[in-house]
């Protein structure tokens, strides 16, 4: 079998979290500067080698003042932690389209596996004759888990905000 590589489009990809605010509303947030590679036996994702970094100062909640706070020792230490990584350890498909996707996640110094549903949306060819490869995952990690603890309880109970981070990840991949 042949293996196939694959680099993100960024203009067509999105890494994107969500967190909930005072335990009532969800700020979401997404880095704008990544890279992702993908090897595969043709189109066969579970035996594939998936790769990701993302630059942690490409952070953006639409918050000027969150953002920074987001980038200091409080959450991520952008100056001493630049960049988050993901490695592929595990592809495994449940259905047609569907995978569960199992890999390293490196934060803050800290690396802990992590799983994420992977919908695999197919490939296509482009207007200019380009293939490109569809993924959609979603997945949920605890940020406390990677040492980012920083929080502030509210008067009228809970925090401002919450541990649990669900990630919403849309990835368009080109073949070379």
């Amino acid at each position: 079998m042949s293996t196939t590589k694959w680099v993100i489009d960024p203009t067509h990809s999105e890494i994107g979290f969500k967190v909930k605010h005072m335990m009532f509303t969800n700020v979401s947030g997404k880095f704008s500067k990544f890279d992702a590679t993908i090897e595969a036996e043709d189109s066969n994702l579970e035996n594939s080698k998936m790769e990701f970094t993302g630059a942690i100062d490409s952070i953006t909640t639409g918050n000027a003042d969150r953002d920074t706070h987001l980038l200091s020792a409080d959450f991520f230490d952008a100056p001493q932690f630049p960049e988050i990584k993901f490695s592929a350890t595990s592809v495994t498909k449940i259905n047609e389209g569907e995978y569960v996707l199992v890999g390293d996640l490196t934060l803050h110094g800290i690396t802990k596996s992590v799983e994420l549903a992977a919908e695999y949306g197919g490939l296509m060819k482009d207007p200019w004759g380009n293939t490109k490869m569809a993924l959609a995952l979603e997945g949920k990690i605890n940020r406390k888990d990677w040492g980012l603890n920083w929080n502030s309880a509210l008067e009228t109970g809970g925090v401002l905000v919450s541990e649990e981070v669900r990630l919403n990840i849309e990835l368009q991949f080109l073949q070379q």
